[in-house]
């Protein structure tokens, strides 16, 4: 069974964040064919064409964990029914310079959650979109938008409680191994 490299993608940057928890979570439960890791994004300089001459080390950084992923997590809360702007920028700082993007034919899965009852439902969309842009193969199938989320649902180590939530979570880690499995291995044969 193939191990596939994840790069995580979260939007919040708290530390503590629901949204880092579950994205956590997801990799425990895949733990088997998910290798993940969390690529920050807080460091990022706000994307500015005039930079990507001598472009920040950070962005260096970031496209270069990028590229080594097998697939890419997003992981966000909703801020205003829209995209974290910490997470919009990390997109724009992956597609430059054009034509170079590091997001191209990366197969992606997006989960929102939020203790709010729609769970990012906005955001969950505005990141698809964008990924459609940006040439990533988005898992359609089982959408996750996670409402009602509460720190209560996490144990002392960060990680989901025995629960609903948690199975729903586990069977997201699942789809997205299948997902990653299935475009690798269509891009391989394709080569």
């Amino acid at each position: 069974m193939k191990r596939f490299s994840i790069a995580i993608v979260c939007g919040s940057l708290r530390r503590d964040s629901i949204n880092r928890k579950i994205a956590r979570s997801m990799c425990a439960l895949g733990g088997e064919r998910l290798d993940c890791r969390i690529v920050e994004i807080g460091d990022l300089a706000l994307f500015n064409q005039d930079l990507e001459g001598e472009p920040p080390e950070a962005w260096v950084r970031f496209r270069r964990e990028i590229v080594a992923a097998d697939g890419v997590l997003f992981v966000s809360p909703e801020y205003n029914r829209s995209i974290p702007g910490a997470l919009k920028n990390a997109l724009d700082v992956g597609s430059r310079p054009y034509g170079q993007s590091v997001w191209s034919k990366k197969p992606a899965a997006i989960v929102t959650a939020s203790p709010g009852a729609i769970g990012g439902f906005g955001a969950n969309h505005q990141i698809r979109q964008a990924c459609v842009f940006l040439d990533m193969p988005v898992m359609q199938h089982p959408e996750a938008y996670l409402g009602q989320v509460k720190d209560e649902a996490f144990g002392a180590d960060g990680l989901l409680v025995d629960g609903p939530l948690k199975e729903l979570v586990g069977k997201l880690a699942a789809a997205f191994a299948d997902w990653v499995e299935l475009i690798d291995k269509n891009q391989s044969e394709l080569a």
